[in-house]
């Protein structure tokens, strides 16, 4: 993750380079401070965001297959033109990965047969001769992708989606791919597979004559054979939708050759989705692995690029660890002195450097980001926005994105409103959101919280306290419900220097939570001539009071703590 331009406007930040851990340092000095207690693992993918040129054309067809590592297993997606292998390639992955086998129309027969309230209503359209209605089989897909077995296992999802508007339902779904395989077979050699190809009327299972014959002579009586026209049809269908159906997952496509031997072709697949399930793993180690210590001269302004990308590293891994515990309210608060509106060497650069991180770390496992920053408040002559967010939507829009098309497919810019949240996104990351004086963000806030229902909500350094009105009076009617709503966000990173009460200097400690760990308070001592290092001192299990931290710097025990120091921290 850290690997990244760090500049606003800088060199090209490539969201699927993103690796987990800190930098190696630099400029900085480290204090080798392991945490005492043991952060739990967790993946981190590489973003699919390699470009890949996709055509249909008369003379070519493909297979699609995409994989993605939830829940158990992997979950694999294969789609192809009748006669293009896909049933033989199907078996051979099934068997290599032990995922469970899905064709839809498997699943239509089932529900007719026993006679389901799906396969009633499928039934009704079958007897008339027309096409089971997209949503009935999606319903069905989604059905039997939640059932324990293929949580556990994982998918192989066959034949599926076939056209864009079965594609965009499984998107609604959430159901997508984070890598695609086509599989390419030149038309002849289709035309001529196709000759051969026999279906079992009672199963519905495609065998062929030369290449695939049944080895049951009962099964191989009642074989019958598709019109040429019926082929032909099907294969035209085909190369109408694929197109189509490429556009809504063309960011992560890989390319195979389809015309050679089964187990060669079977050779590249497997060598993708392997690699897919290495590039998911490598990483799950225990995060103290990546954690480096403390890093010294935060005094130092501006901050050291190996500074900025060890905090960077800090707030994605904690937000990811809510994330996928099932948090949905999440609050980052990080305010070293770049990112410390209090004071003059407010950096709105690392701010913003900070939120693409964030996004790319979720856009790389193929989630759809918002970043959402707020607009102009108020009517007339209050209307306006606080000083610290002006012109950020613009600096979002313009900043470097990457040269893989994250911006506009993974990542979008939004505002913090009910009607910037859509269906196609899955999370939404906004940036300080804050009060400006007479105006209240907290009102729009609860109704973009509200329409994201439990997709996950992350304010990044927000400011929710209530501001004075125009006439210098601060606003009471409300407060209590405005303080409560802004509560209910779960801190899942925090980091704040600590200093001597109504001061910015010198720096006394730090106190640091990252998710799903306990705030742990480091004092820092200097060691010589311009170096110094962070010891950690104690742990809470919750956020430490100031006479809590006070006793931990003058050495008291809890049960000793019965007076007041002579000095307090700055802003805890």
């Amino acid at each position: 993750m850290a690997s990244h331009s760090l500049g606003v406007l800088g060199s090209p930040c490539s969201p699927h380079k993103s690796t987990n851990g800190a930098s190696s340092c630099g400029v900085a000095s480290w204090s080798l401070y392991p945490p005492a207690w043991k952060e739990r693992q967790s993946i981190i993918t590489n973003a699919p965001y390699k470009s890949v040129s996709i055509s249909s054309t008369k003379k070519t067809t493909r297979i699609v297959i995409y994989a993605r590592k939830q829940g158990g297993g992997l979950n694999v997606m294969i789609s192809g033109a009748p006669a293009s292998g896909k049933g033989t390639q199907c078996e051979m992955i099934k068997d290599k990965y032990n995922l469970v086998h899905i064709s839809a129309g498997d699943l239509l027969r089932a529900e007719v047969a026993a006679d389901t309230d799906y396969g009633k209503r499928a039934k009704e359209f079958m007897n008339q001769g027309k096409l089971v209605p997209d949503d009935v089989v999606v319903s069905m897909v989604k059905q039997r992708l939640q059932l324990p077995d293929v949580c556990e296992a994982g998918w192989l999802l066959d034949g599926y989606p076939r056209s864009l508007s079965q594609a965009q339902a499984l998107e609604a779904l959430k159901i997508r791919p984070q890598l695609f395989i086509l599989l390419e077979v030149p038309e002849d050699v289709l035309i001529e597979r196709v000759v051969g190809r026999r279906l079992d009327p009672v199963t519905g299972k495609i065998y062929h004559l030369k290449y695939f014959p049944p080895e049951d002579p009962e099964v191989a009586a009642r074989l019958i054979q598709r019109s040429d026209d019926t082929e032909k049809k099907r294969l035209r269908t085909y190369h109408e939708n694929l197109a189509s159906v490429l556009s809504v997952y063309e960011s992560c496509i890989k390319t195979v050759d389809g015309n050679r031997p089964k187990s060669e072709v079977f050779g590249d697949i497997s060598s993708f989705l392997d690699d897919h399930i290495k590039a998911a793993t490598k990483v799950s180690k225990p995060k103290q692995d990546s954690w480096r210590g403390m890093p010294t001269k935060l005094n130092s302004i501006p901050h050291s690029r190996e500074i900025r990308e060890y905090f960077y590293t800090e707030v994605c891994e904690g937000v990811r660890n809510a994330v996928e515990d099932g948090l949905h309210k999440l609050k980052v608060e990080i305010t070293i002195p770049e990112l410390n509106p209090e004071m003059d060497v407010y950096r709105a650069g690392t701010l913003l450097e900070l939120v693409r991180e964030l996004a790319f770390t979720f856009a790389n496992d193929g989630k759809r980001v918002k970043v959402c920053v707020q607009g102009p408040m108020g009517e007339g002559i209050f209307r306006g926005m606080p000083l610290q967010l002006s012109g950020s939507r613009r600096m979002l829009e313009v900043m470097d994105w990457g040269d893989y098309g994250a911006k506009g497919t993974f990542v979008n810019i939004g505002a913090i409103a009910a009607s910037d949240v859509f269906e196609t996104d899955d999370m939404f990351i906004l940036m300080a959101p804050q009060n400006a004086v007479g105006n209240c963000i907290i009102e729009d806030l609860q109704a973009m919280v509200q329409a994201a229902g439990d997709r996950p909500v992350i304010l990044v350094n927000p400011q929710l306290k209530d501001v004075p009105g125009a006439g210098g009076v601060m606003q009471v009617i409300g407060r209590e419900q405005r303080m409560e709503f802004s509560d209910s966000f779960f801190v899942c990173y925090s980091f704040r220097l600590l200093y001597r009460a109504g001061t910015f200097y010198p720096i006394m400690g730090a106190l640091r939570m990252k998710y799903p760990g306990p705030y742990e308070v480091h004092k820092r001592i200097d060691t010589g001539y311009s170096s110094e290092t962070y010891i950690q001192e104690a742990t809470f299990a919750g956020r430490p009071t100031p006479t809590e931290l006070q006793d931990v710097f003058a050495g008291r025990s809890k049960e000793a703590s019965k007076t007041k120091s002579i000095w307090s921290f700055f802003g805890i």
